[in-house]
């Protein structure tokens, strides 16, 4: 993740609204009226934004309108994509139909909120464009029934820098969005992953799942255990969007792994592990390498090191595991969130090179 600039954040619009603005525009020319340009649309908490057309056309049976995402401030992968619906006239009494156009995936696995077979297009952005197309139906006096294909040129190439394949969508991207409104740097998109990985396990019947900050270090646990892709989540830095959720879907068990410094963050009880957001704290470690029985011109250096990796080499030097140390915070930290749930917890740290260093409470 890139550091959000030092200045205040713009917020943007997700798939899903863009989509519905780009419905509306092309069902309202297909009744008989002018495309609206630019197009307002309704969202679930309030928002009325209106959105201008990158294109539009009209011809027998069809209409089509595009809109350009604008992510805000969020360092988003769909920023600056085309969003097109083309609508056609539905068969009387069948609703609002949806079909992937390019870009757009297609769900394969159970355990996803819609579907396998159907366009990876969620609950919310669905019922975001029933509705417009309701409004405008009742505005013209016609019948709310219509195919709507949503499009997103270059989508298949973007989704290759998601989740989607691994989560078993093919072909292209999800149109996402709950509230409609794009939070700067709330990454809400990759945490969202986070819970539909955790939901395909769930459907899959996974009895152990790995959860990563990196590619080293899931490759470490692929190592241990072999695990197939759909058990392994990226959870990058966002220890706190994994845990309370799998505290409400709880799995059997759970390896969590990274790097020392990422992992003694969570041991500090951080859940948030970007550097932005959470430092590792020296005299933290200092303390644990006293209860391991470190002399004090150990603990003196350590209050002194300018970083996680010079302390890990110093107590590696002396002989003392405060790698294991750490991984047995970091359980802790991580158990005190998923309370009850019953998910056993292992914590794998990995070097750079990806060999194992620390670890607390082995899978059994």
């Amino acid at each position: 993740m890139n550091d959000a600039p030092d200045r205040p954040l713009r917020y943007g619009w997700t798939t899903g609204a863009c989509a519905t603005a780009a419905a509306k525009a092309a069902f309202t020319a297909l009744v008989g009226s002018d495309f609206p340009d630019p197009v307002a649309i309704a969202l679930p908490k309030g928002h009325t934004p209106a959105f201008p057309l990158a294109a539009h056309s009209l011809d027998a049976g069809e209409a089509a309108a595009t809109v350009i995402k604008d992510a805000g401030d969020d360092p988003d992968v769909t920023h600056g994509a085309e969003i097109r619906a083309t609508v056609r006239r539905g068969a009387p009494g069948a609703g609002v139909v949806f079909r992937a156009g390019e870009g757009v995936g297609t769900v394969t696995r159970a355990g996803l909120p819609v579907e396998p077979g159907e366009p990876a297009i969620n609950p919310v952005p669905r019922r975001l464009i029933a509705a417009a197309v309701a409004e405008v139906a009742e505005a013209h006096g016609v019948a709310g029934d219509a195919e709507v294909t949503v499009a997103i040129p270059d989508g298949a190439e973007m989704a290759r820098h998601t989740w989607n394949p691994r989560l078993g969508i093919e072909g292209g991207l999800s149109v996402l969005g709950t509230t409609g409104v794009v939070t700067p740097y709330s990454c809400s998109a990759w945490i969202d992953s986070i819970h539909r990985g955790i939901d395909v396990a769930r459907e899959a019947g996974y009895r152990h799942v790995g959860a990563a900050t990196g590619s080293t270090s899931e490759k470490l646990i692929q190592t241990l255990y072999g695990l197939p892709e759909t058990a392994l989540l990226d959870m990058g830095d966002f220890a706190g969007g994994l845990l309370k959720y799998l505290r409400r879907h709880p799995l059997p068990a759970i390896t969590i792994a990274g790097g020392f410094a990422k992992i003694a963050k969570l041991g500090q009880g951080a859940l948030d592990l970007h550097s932005r957001r959470s430092q590792i704290d020296r005299a933290w470690l200092a303390a644990r390498l006293g209860e391991l029985g470190a002399p004090e011109a150990l603990l003196e250096r350590a209050q002194a090191a300018n970083t996680g990796a010079e302390i890990l080499a110093a107590s590696r030097a002396a002989g003392l595991p405060l790698a294991d140390a750490v991984a047995d915070r970091a359980r802790r930290s991580a158990l005190d969130v998923l309370r009850d749930c019953g998910t056993e917890v292992e914590i794998l740290i990995a070097d750079r090179a990806g060999d194992l260093v620390g670890r607390a409470a082995g899978h059994g």
